[in-house]
């Protein structure tokens, strides 16, 4: 089996997120959460999870009021991962998460970040946040602007222990934290 397509595939993927962070500038006082909808989207292409009942629909929770909510709905609406359809859902309070593959905690939900990280440990959840140093207490990445760019921290150790793998293309964009 020839894997060059495979590969090259993967590649343009990878520099596609790079373009991706690279453009955003954060000159104005609002982020773009298109962006943020692209790159979380693009992450299904980067996480790998456990196998799970391909009838199951791939599940993208917000939690949280966040433009982001409606962004991943337009970009998402007739997009799989694998043979799963993804489908987006609104959570207004902590709660059941259940059958959620990326959970995306909004900044005004991030005080409940290690409720969440209890109550999803062991489970292959990642979490997504967006304000500075939550990947250092339990997000699975997080989203930040630094000096008007945006950037990805990874914890890789927090998605390992949530029994999922990362392609090093996608470490290799990012600020590693423990």
């Amino acid at each position: 089996m020839n894997v060059e397509p495979f590969i090259n595939l993967r590649k343009s993927i990878c520099f596609s997120i790079l373009f991706l962070i690279s453009i955003y500038c954060s000159g104005q006082e609002t982020i773009d959460y298109k962006v943020h909808a692209n790159i979380i989207y693009r992450f299904t292409k980067y996480i790998e999870w456990p196998e799970t009942d391909e009838n199951n629909n791939f599940v993208i929770g917000v939690l949280g009021d966040s433009p982001l909510n409606d962004e991943l709905k337009d970009l998402t609406g007739n997009k799989q991962v694998g043979n799963r359809k993804i489908v987006v859902r609104k959570f207004n309070t902590v709660g059941s998460f259940a059958g959620c593959s990326i959970l995306f905690i909004s900044e005004e939900e991030s005080t409940e970040l290690k409720r969440i990280t209890e109550m999803t440990r062991d489970k292959p959840v990642l979490l997504i946040t967006e304000n500075t140093g939550l990947a250092k207490k339990g997000s699975c990445i997080n989203i930040v602007i630094v000096n008007e760019r945006l950037k990805l921290e990874i914890n890789k150790n927090n998605i390992i222990s949530r029994n999922m793998n990362i392609a090093s293309e996608l470490l290799k964009l990012a600020t590693i934290v423990d």
